[in-house]
């Protein structure tokens, strides 16, 4: 990874792999997937691949698991569509909350749901945290 200076953005690029999960199943259970799906994207969500390749504000983020690859491209600081985890449609926000930490509002397209959010930081010791939130 290269250096930073003073007001400048972490490069997240770089392949990533997952080393532990907590609560995923009951993110999936509280936004009202069914227990065969959740049991099943528990399944394929235990060990994906995520690429991620950045130049300047825009990133894309591949994300590979047994069951399927979703790729997202977006910029910081614009909007753009995604789904949510459980597949909804969505215009999701991306913001620097931190020059090491991306957060990202969700807004559903269509209908009323549960609110949801992602940050993904770059901690000191080169580890990427995604965290996903569910807004009551």
């Amino acid at each position: 990874m290269e250096a930073q200076t003073e007001g400048q953005v972490t490069d997240f690029s770089g392949k990533w792999t997952m080393k532990s999960s907590e609560n995923f199943e009951e993110l999936l259970k509280a936004l009202g997937v069914n227990v065969f799906l959740r049991k099943i994207a528990v399944a394929a969500a235990s060990s994906p691949a995520v690429e991620i390749s950045q130049q300047g504000e825009s990133l894309s983020i591949k994300t590979s698991t047994s069951v399927r690859t979703t790729n997202v491209t977006f910029t910081v600081g614009q909007s753009f569509n995604e789904a949510t985890v459980d597949g909804r449609p969505c215009t999701s926000f991306p913001k620097w909350e931190t020059d090491r930490k991306i957060s990202c509002e969700q807004t559903l397209q269509k209908g009323d749901g549960p609110k949801t959010a992602w940050t993904r930081e770059l901690t000191n010791d080169g580890k990427l945290i995604l965290v996903m939130f569910l807004h009551s």
